[in-house]
């Protein structure tokens, strides 16, 4: 066994580097010629889950994942919420966290999307952190609650921004606090 697939996540089952690689494979061919068949796409994620255990979670959330980017959300949904029954987690797990609150946002069910991604807020950080707060952003404008969006959104790129980080990062939070002033700030203009 390489260290490769003693360090994958733990729902990652039976799968082998190989699989992982012809997964990885299978998705770059899409992103490159994404007006190749959904059809046969599709297929081909088919194929592939077919090989895991019948039990695995990362089956669904790989169908899942190839329903989603075919246009699908309805047929996505379920998978998701399948993958993450089974125990979905780690990386894939929070992918899947992301991936169905967009497409329960598109289905018309933002407010489940704001409940699946807040814990995450919280949770371990990784280099999903950005996504999260996305998605969450984008769920929490379709309820109307655009300022805690916009919140979201400019605390996950002000660390990004190559000045004013914390100034952006204080106006991200003055967003939903109530009546706040900045620090160092007396309210008064000069």
């Amino acid at each position: 066994m390489t260290t490769e697939e003693t360090t994958e996540d733990k729902t990652t089952g039976n799968q082998t580097a190989d699989w992982e690689e012809r997964v990885a494979a299978a998705w770059a061919g899409f992103a490159d010629s994404p007006e190749a068949d959904a059809a046969d796409f599709r297929t081909l994620i088919d194929g592939l889950v077919a090989e895991l255990p019948a039990d695995s979670p990362v089956g669904p959330f790989e169908r899942a994942s190839a329903w989603d980017s075919t246009g699908h959300p309805d047929k996505a949904v379920p998978l998701y919420r399948e993958a993450l029954a089974r125990g979905l987690d780690g990386y894939r797990g929070r992918r899947a966290k992301i991936q169905l609150s967009s497409s329960l946002r598109n289905l018309g069910q933002p407010e489940e999307g704001v409940k699946l991604l807040s814990p995450e807020l919280v949770g371990v950080s990784d280099e999903l952190d950005d996504a999260v707060r996305a998605t969450l952003a984008l769920c929490l404008a379709s309820l109307g609650r655009e300022r805690e969006g916009l919140s979201l959104v400019l605390g996950a790129l002000a660390p990004h921004l190559p000045r004013y980080q914390r100034s952006m990062a204080n106006y991200a939070r003055l967003l939903v606090e109530p009546e706040g002033q900045l620090p160092g700030e007396s309210g008064q203009s000069r």
